[in-house]
């Protein structure tokens, strides 16, 4: 009987997982930035690779118009957030500026003193993740280079 319980219990979250995703989807556009990000860490892996499936499958499914829509969307709503920004940067006094810009300047420091105070053995391992990376991205076979391409142009 307990059996019978458990396996209807994994069945039940198995047909519901995928209502679950597809509404959390549509809610993800509807989030601000930060709670997006936020939901998004909260993510295990599976979970996190199924809404990107999710997300791949849509886009796949999307006629030519409808991803030239979807493209120019994006491309609208990153024009906003960099005139949002732009409007803000130009909102801060002088010496709000003056702080961010030492707050930058500190945070390069900080990496560069990070990045001399590896060993050569460190400093080779860490370029040669930063050439997978970067070959990653270029292969038109590896996954990296696949959401590359979904990205908008711009």
């Amino acid at each position: 009987m307990k059996t019978l319980r458990l396996a209807a219990l994994v069945a039940g979250c198995a047909l519901l997982a995928p209502a679950i995703m597809a509404q959390s989807i549509d809610e993800l556009q509807d989030m601000s930035p930060e709670e997006r990000h936020e939901y998004l860490q909260n993510l295990s892996q599976e979970e996190r690779q199924a809404l990107a499936e999710e997300r791949r499958a849509r886009w796949e499914a999307m006629t030519p118009e409808e991803r030239d829509a979807a493209r120019n969307e994006a491309r609208e709503r990153r024009e906003a957030n960099r005139a949002a920004m732009r409007e803000q940067w130009d909102s801060l006094s002088e010496e709000e500026r003056a702080a961010l810009r030492e707050q930058r300047r500190e945070r390069m420091e900080q990496r560069r003193e990070t990045w001399n105070s590896l060993s050569d053995e460190e400093k080779a391992a860490a370029r040669e993740q930063m050439r997978e990376r970067r070959d990653a991205a270029r292969d038109p076979r590896s996954e990296r280079s696949k959401n590359r391409d979904r990205r908008p142009p711009q």
